[in-house]
């Protein structure tokens, strides 16, 4: 196998069916990956041997109402390294040979470190705070273009990155600063598919929906040809839609489930084979979130999204816990519900909306 070229930090089963999935499809004419294991634990090495080795994803779900179950075989990886013992490999790595900086995290990975103040590269660090001094030998030994493509799901998330390390690197020196802002290509994107289970050594269950959306930029190169790749103008419409449909959806049938004493359903699935239960969710997206979305301008295939959203929640093979969609609710009932109908209104949205209020008020049931 050639030279990686991409240096994945993160390996979370999410990439695993997402981003290394479909780099595996594109074969041969994608990047081989090398997988870093960002947190520096020993103790995963298993994995990394078995996503080296090459690792299987089960694809199960409903795809435009007919049943899928497949299996597929990833082997876009070629090797793994430890963020510690494999430092100076790694060093090497993002230095001389990557041309792409893949990453997921984690919730807590772009988070400041205690470590983040110190004078060196240390595993304890944030990711941020890592790739600043990564980057910065790169730069030493001429600069050549790299691109960094984060996958957290967080807003902007290239934009948010960039800053991120700027910041870390603002002892540094003025021109590796310069070229972090002006030759590093930081790319926004969004990604979208729920993978539900792990597999052991490594591999993972995931629906067949897939979806990486990336945003339009001067000096962009896409990770590899696929259909769910796809380059967009604008992310803020794909976002809006993911956050105020998908997941309105999910915490307003968690709204609905902790109102009801956590009682009639474990999972999503079970939620949507309650006729009466599907019946107010469809009433919700229909009288209450298109029209926000018809007065912004962006009810154009909003219906056609409704539909494969139902159809994702109905995943007879999906064991999505209301008891995780729960965790955090108050907060996630402010992001995508409380979020939503200031939206809505701020667009000239004037209907009363009554079932997003009282979900919001803990008064359904």
């Amino acid at each position: 196998m050639s030279n990686p070229t991409v240096v994945q930090f993160g390996t979370s089963r999410f990439l695993q069916a997402h981003a290394d999935l479909f780099l595996s499809e594109a074969m041969p004419d994608a990047r081989p990956v090398t997988v870093v294991q960002s947190s520096g634990d020993a103790q995963r090495a298993a994995r990394l041997q078995a996503l080296a080795e090459g690792y299987e994803v089960r694809i199960r779900g409903l795809w435009q109402g007919r049943p899928v179950e497949e299996t597929c075989r990833v082997t876009s990886i070629a090797r793994g390294l430890i963020f510690g013992p494999d430092l100076a490999e790694v060093q090497r790595l993002v230095a001389e040979e990557a041309d792409m900086i893949l990453s997921n995290t984690g919730d807590a990975g772009f988070g400041p470190q205690a470590a983040d103040a110190g004078r060196c590269l240390d595993p304890a660090m944030s990711y941020p705070a890592k790739l600043a001094y990564l980057l910065r030998a790169r730069f030493e030994q001429g600069g050549r273009a790299v691109q960094v493509l984060p996958t957290e799901l967080l807003r902007g998330n290239g934009t948010a990155l960039r800053d991120l390390v700027l910041a870390a690197a603002e002892g540094m020196d003025r021109d590796y600063r310069d070229w972090l802002r002006a030759e590093v290509v930081w790319v926004n994107s969004l990604v979208d598919r729920i993978v539900s289970e792990p597999l052991y050594p490594a591999g993972a269950i995931a629906e067949p929906y897939a979806l990486w959306a990336i945003e339009a930029q001067p000096g962009l190169r896409l990770p590899c040809q696929h259909p769910a790749v796809q380059v967009v103008p604008d992310l803020g419409v794909i976002e809006r839609r993911k956050l105020f449909v998908l997941n309105l959806g999910h915490s307003w049938m968690v709204a609905e489930w902790l109102a009801r004493g956590r009682r009639d359903a474990e999972h999503v699935r079970e939620v949507m084979a309650d006729l009466d239960w599907v019946a107010r969710l469809r009433a919700v997206f229909a009288e209450e979130v298109f029209p926000g979305f018809v007065a912004a301008g962006e009810g154009a295939g909003l219906e056609d999204y409704i539909e494969t959203t139902l159809e994702r929640f109905s995943n007879p093979f999906l064991d999505h816990r209301l008891a995780d969609i729960a965790q955090n609710h108050a907060q996630k009932l402010e992001r995508r519900i409380a979020a939503f109908l200031a939206w809505a209104e701020a667009n000239g949205d004037g209907r009363a909306k009554p079932r997003l209020r009282a979900a919001l008020q803990g008064e359904i049931g």
